[in-house]
């Protein structure tokens, strides 16, 4: 029986209790604000419906799950994720992992860079990522388990030293090189990573999350391995593919994808990657994906509550036969 299946990634733009000191240029949430924020996220939820969901900005676990209560959907869904270290200088926001499907094993997060990644970056944590993936195996209908990581790279907020600031034009310039080069950094250890997870067990995978790039940058290009041929010589081996570009139903002429609105320009930062197991080219795939869809009407109408960044939300159809793939590997054919 054919299956479809739905994938999601939301940036909910600071989730924390009321009260929360998160920023020094930004006040706490009040009592009020964070039941109308929950109340927002909650209903976006229930709209997206989607059965994987990828959380960036996450402060506070208990929040989400707060959030997940009041939802119609996903009250009994699998919760995975990690409080911020309280021990950390600063205070940074996680990544999570909701699923009405079930996990295959515990959920991992990869704090540091793999083993060989160097970074140029400057940083204090020059071999760490800024936010952690996070790294579930979800088990698709039909028994085959998916490879799902959530990702938030770098932003591209300058990144300021030793008291700098914008109003010289080069350090504004230098700060802006050294976020890049921050998140070009992360992108070759997501890339690592991926590549790490494709040998040890070539399982389906999918990648969602706030990438802080365009599909075509090539921090996200990075990500993807485009152009990288396998060993074996096989092309989509161990490549992982833009959803969008992808998809079975495309519609130019009424394409209004976009996930964030910077300065008045209309960007989408905020993507879903899959593997080849979901490309129409492979002879591995145990499915496809049928569209994409943004929900981002919120974007224009500046209520405090809402998030900044607009949702992605993918449906992929299983084959009739990817119920034959090998749980922990590669479909036999």
């Amino acid at each position: 029986m054919q299956q479809e299946i739905r994938f999601a990634t939301f940036n909910v733009c600071n989730l924390a209790p009321p009260g929360a000191k998160l920023y020094d240029n930004l006040l706490p949430l009040t009592a009020e604000e964070y039941e109308a924020k929950a109340a927002w996220t909650a209903q976006q939820l229930d709209e997206l419906d989607a059965d994987v969901i990828g959380f960036q900005e996450i402060f506070s676990q208990a929040a989400l799950r707060d959030v997940l209560s009041r939802t119609r959907k996903y009250q009994d869904a699998v919760h995975a994720g990690f409080d911020p270290d309280p021990r950390a200088d600063r205070l940074t926001p996680n990544v999570a992992l909701v699923s009405r499907l079930p996990l295959a094993a515990p959920p991992e997060v990869y704090a540091n860079f793999p083993e060989g990644v160097p970074s140029d970056s400057g940083s204090r944590d020059a071999d760490r990522f800024a936010r952690a993936p996070l790294h579930a195996r979800v088990v698709l209908p039909g028994g085959t388990v998916a490879d799902v990581i959530v990702v938030h790279l770098k932003s591209r907020r300058p990144d300021y030293r030793n008291g700098d600031n914008g109003d010289d034009p080069l350090l504004y310039a230098m700060a802006n090189l050294r976020s890049l080069v921050w998140r070009g950094t992360e992108a070759v250890a997501l890339r690592v990573l991926l590549s790490n997870l494709r040998r040890e067990g070539r399982r389906p995978c999918i990648v969602m999350g706030d990438f802080n790039d365009t599909a075509d940058a090539v921090t996200t290009t990075i990500v993807l391995g485009s152009g990288a041929l396998a060993q074996s010589g096989e092309e989509l081996n161990g490549r992982m593919f833009d959803c969008n570009q992808i998809q079975r139903r495309q519609d130019t002429l009424r394409h209004v994808g976009y996930t964030n609105i910077y300065e008045g320009h209309y960007t989408t930062i905020d993507h879903v990657l899959v593997s080849e197991e979901f490309h129409p080219a492979s002879a591995r795939a145990i499915g496809e994906v049928l569209d994409v869809s943004y929900l981002n009407d919120h974007l224009r109408q500046e209520r405090p509550e809402v998030s900044d960044h607009g949702q992605v939300l993918v449906r992929l159809r299983l084959f009739e036969t990817a119920g034959a793939t090998v749980a922990g590997g590669a479909a036999a054919r």
